[in-house]
């Protein structure tokens, strides 16, 4: 579905770790994980297109449909617009943004509020979201463009665990559905309950496959104390 081919990330022509070769398979919950600097949130940029590769290339079937949900601290909070029309920019990749919505699309929004519990607050300004809110109406604009490939940035850092449970969930739902999920993530234990394939960045070295492997062969999880490893 996505291939990546001797594909070096970074910028300005700097790479930030070793080439990267293999594919995301159709349906496949991949995290992808490495220490501060190892250029995962940049690898889901160079897939989406939005920061071009410094060698090497990502070839995607056609037809291929991808969203990509960043992470909170890149977006800002400050502009006025409220959480129905964040969740309605879900429905832009379909139609012209000039175009009105229908009554299916207010449907399907008002659907997925309800999925992620904050239907009450479809008319807060985002500034006057909490964290957990935030990221729940960011899960529904992702629900809202139904895409084939849902790529993740830290999709669950810095919200409450009660969040955290909803939206690790709707995650699994939507694996289970078919779709294929991407996530950069920093917490091994969740990892290894929920992704059956890891892709593990480090300067030096990569490695990807069956989580359990991964986690058995690559030295970023053989620290003397796993969770004191720094990822980001």
């Amino acid at each position: 579905m996505i291939h990546l081919h001797n594909l070096v990330v970074g910028y300005q022509g700097y790479g930030l770790a070793e080439p990267i070769n293999g594919g995301f398979k159709r349906g496949s919950l991949t995290a992808i994980m490495g220490e501060n600097g190892a250029g995962k949130s940049t690898l889901l940029k160079t897939i989406c297109g939005i920061q071009p590769a410094v060698s090497g290339s990502v070839s995607i079937n056609k037809a291929v449909s991808l969203s990509w949900l960043p992470q909170q601290a890149d977006i800002d909070r400050s502009f006025p617009i409220n959480v129905f029309d964040v969740v309605a920019m879900g429905c832009w990749p379909r139609k012209s943004m000039m175009d009105s919505l229908r009554d299916a699309d207010i449907a399907k929004i008002y659907a997925a509020l309800d999925e992620v519990g904050i239907r009450d607050l479809v008319n807060f300004s985002v500034n006057q979201l909490s964290g957990g809110q935030f990221q729940r109406m960011l899960f529904a604009r992702l629900l809202v463009q139904d895409a084939d490939v849902m790529m993740m940035d830290e999709p669950f850092t810095g919200i409450d665990s009660q969040t955290q449970d909803v939206l690790i969930k709707l995650m699994c739902k939507l694996h289970q559905s078919g779709k294929t999920v991407i996530a950069v993530l920093h917490n091994p234990e969740m990892v290894a309950d929920f992704f059956p394939d890891t892709l593990a960045i480090n300067n030096a070295c990569i490695h990807w496959g069956e989580t359990h492997d991964v986690m058995a062969n690559c030295k970023l999880f053989h620290r003397q104390d796993r969770m004191a490893v720094r990822f980001g």
